[in-house]
């Protein structure tokens, strides 16, 4: 603050603690004034005793105009001190005193009025003094969170000067909060009776034009309640902007603009409540330890990459044979986690002498590998290019991190090695395969484990439907579905990755509450909840922009594609789950074989894609797959 503004703050308030002593005089003892002599030097006395205590408590360095409740407390311990040391000062020097013992109390009470009612004149003079002049008339919107939330996006609006919204109602999270008010604006019942509400508003001629929501952690099946609920009434439903966004103070300083919403995001409203994990377990296992990563650059990889360094490794090691998305990551943990000894490695998880020397050169203790080829549809187009990396490439890695001593593998499957009707998802069976098996001869002789974890879908992912959604959308569709039928399990990147931590946790080493099934080869398997339809996924979409299926946006069906299946599965027959015990996790009855035997099928196959003979390759996946049904020109329909 300029030193003329504490100057000036200080005048102030030395003018409000004059006025306060003849106030208090008047109100304590009426009509017992003292001579005029006295008053020279009670004042001179009054404001020397104010200034006193005012200055180290900094009151002249308060911003009136952004004063609140903590403000007040050095307001008031200013203004007791001064009528303290004002009262003894009178004793001590025997001069003239109000025959009223009070005289102390009510003198503190009217400073402390003075001073603090200055203060809250000065915040309601600045209410409305942020943003552009405006004659558009205010929206009327619906504001969905309570507490805290509320509070401070009612209070980021009366901090406009021309406010874009007029908040008519709250939805709190609890029913029994209804009647209450924030701020003056009502609580018109809770978050899940937002329909309800809107029934009544619609009957009483108050519908609301948005929802907004101000509350962060709204999202998974409540959030899409309430999209429903103001489906039906045509209403649209936009998020607050962030906390800090909020915030009238920052507002001011920045530039002047009206308050923006933003669009509810499909992640939002598949995600669903963080299950508890085991923190101290997953620190235990990655903090000091040296951690390889493959497949870093990619959707599950980088996330990985991003808890892990959270986490304390003495080394992350990212390996990636995509030079930009491995830059992109290396930069992003150079900036968040500096204190991370990191090393970016650009390889091909297929080149044996390159993973041979780099794996002796950095002795990995925990290697997570994400590194695959992923996308079914081109891994058809190209099978040996598939089976090359996703299962010669698991191999190797496989093989060399427990020839250099290293502690666990984590090895990250997908659904669709269930019953695959892809390439890729034999490929990713028989990479199943190979690592149950080592990690069966790891339990019988000691050795490194082999922790394999399966899920489905991942939300945002590349390749994954929900960008290539949002690119149709932006270019006013259509949107391309290849089956009204079609569906897949959904799952956050966030939630994917804290749940495959937590099951190398478990599976990293022998506790008494691990599963059976894992001493004999059991995979994790994520609970991804109940799958989605696609066709549903792409009508929600298209409402969260604010526009309506089939009338402004276009969702067209294009058939089933070589390898698809209308549904994926997350446990074969022969296998079924079973519970593990902990949130989130469960675990497949294992299918084994001699890890010997697989290592040589996967030699011959890999001999033969390399050799260029695609239908020997693919004879030997079959082989060893049972289940593997391939039709490479004719889409699978898949099995319900």
């Amino acid at each position: 603050m300029a030193p003329q503004r504490i100057l000036l703050n200080l005048s102030l308030d030395l003018a409000l603690a004059a006025l306060a002593l003849p106030a208090a005089l008047v109100l304590a003892a009426p009509g017992a004034f003292p001579s005029p002599g006295w008053w020279w030097a009670g004042m001179a006395w009054a404001l020397l005793v104010f200034a006193a205590v005012a200055l180290p408590l900094r009151l002249p360095r308060q911003y009136w105009r952004y004063a609140a409740l903590p403000d007040l407390l050095p307001v008031i311990a200013a203004s007791l001190g001064a009528a303290l040391l004002f009262w003894g000062g009178l004793l001590l020097f025997g001069a003239w005193r109000p025959p009223n013992p009070a005289f102390p109390v009510v003198h503190a009470g009217v400073m402390a009025a003075l001073l603090g009612g200055a203060r809250l004149v000065g915040r309601i003079r600045s209410a409305h003094r942020v943003g552009p002049q405006s004659d558009v008339p205010a929206q009327p919107v619906l504001l969905a969170g309570g507490g805290d939330a509320a509070d401070l996006f009612i209070r980021a609006l009366i901090a406009q000067r021309a406010p874009g919204y007029r908040v008519e109602g709250i939805l709190a999270p609890r029913a029994r909060q209804r009647g209450r008010r924030i701020l003056g604006v009502p609580i018109l019942g809770a978050v899940e009776e937002a329909g309800a509400v809107l029934d009544t508003l619609r009957a009483e001629g108050r519908l609301p034009a948005l929802v907004v929501l101000a509350e962060p952690s709204l999202s998974g099946p409540l959030l899409e309640s309430l999209l429903d609920a103001a489906e039906r009434h045509g209403v649209s439903v936009r998020r607050a902007p962030r906390v800090t966004a909020l915030d009238p103070a920052t507002a001011r300083a920045q530039a002047p603009r009206r308050m923006d919403l933003r669009p509810v995001s499909i992640e939002e409203l598949l995600d669903r409540p963080q299950v508890p994990l085991d923190r101290e377990g997953m620190a235990r296992l990655i903090q000091g330890r040296r951690v390889l990563v493959t497949g870093a650059g990619g959707t599950i990889g980088s996330e990985l990459s991003r808890q892990i360094a959270a986490l304390g490794p003495s080394t992350l090691t990212l390996l990636d044979h995509g030079e930009f998305a491995l830059y992109e990551i290396d930069l992003e943990l150079s900036e968040n986690h500096p204190a991370v000894l990191r090393r970016a490695v650009l390889a091909d998880i297929r080149d044996e002498p390159r993973l041979r020397r780099l794996m002796e050169e950095i002795r990995p203790e925990l290697v997570f590998h994400a590194a695959a080829l992923k996308h079914v549809p081109m891994v058809e187009n190209d099978p040996m290019e598939g089976v090359l990396t996703n299962v010669l490439g698991t191999r190797l890695i496989a093989d060399a991190a427990r020839a250099n001593g290293c502690r666990a593998m984590v090895f990250i499957s997908t659904d669709k090695a269930v019953n695959p009707t892809s390439v890729m998802g034999a490929s990713k069976r028989l990479a199943e395969m190979y690592c149950q098996a080592l990690d069966v001869a790891a339990r019988q002789a000691g050795g490194m484990r082999c922790v394999t974890v399966r899920f489905g879908n991942v939300l945002g992912s590349t390749g994954s439907v929900v960008p290539l959604f949002r690119r149709q959308l932006e270019r006013g569709g259509p949107l391309t579905v290849t089956h009204p039928d079609m569906r897949r399990y959904f799952m956050t990147v966030r939630e994917a990755v804290g749940l495959v931590l937590q099951a190398s946790v478990i599976g990293a080493e022998d506790r008494a509450d691990q599963p059976p099934e894992l001493r004999e080869g059991g995979i994790f398997v994520l609970d991804m909840g109940k799958p989605v339809k696609i066709v549903d996924l792409a009508r929600r979409m298209i409402r969260l922009a604010g526009l309506r299926p089939d009338e402004d946006v276009e969702i067209r069906f294009t058939g089933l594609r070589p390898g698809e299946k209308l549904f994926e599965e997350m446990f074969h027959g022969q296998e079924p789950p079973r519970p593990t015990g902990f949130p989130g996790l469960l675990v497949a009855t294992p299918r084994t074989a001699d890890a010997a035997l697989v290592g040589r099928a996967i030699d011959e196959v890999a001999g033969a894609a390399r050799g260029g003979q695609a239908r020997l390759a693919l004879a030997g996946l079959a082989r060893m797959v049972p289940e593997f049904d391939h039709a490479p020109n004719a889409p699978a329909a898949g099995r319900a």
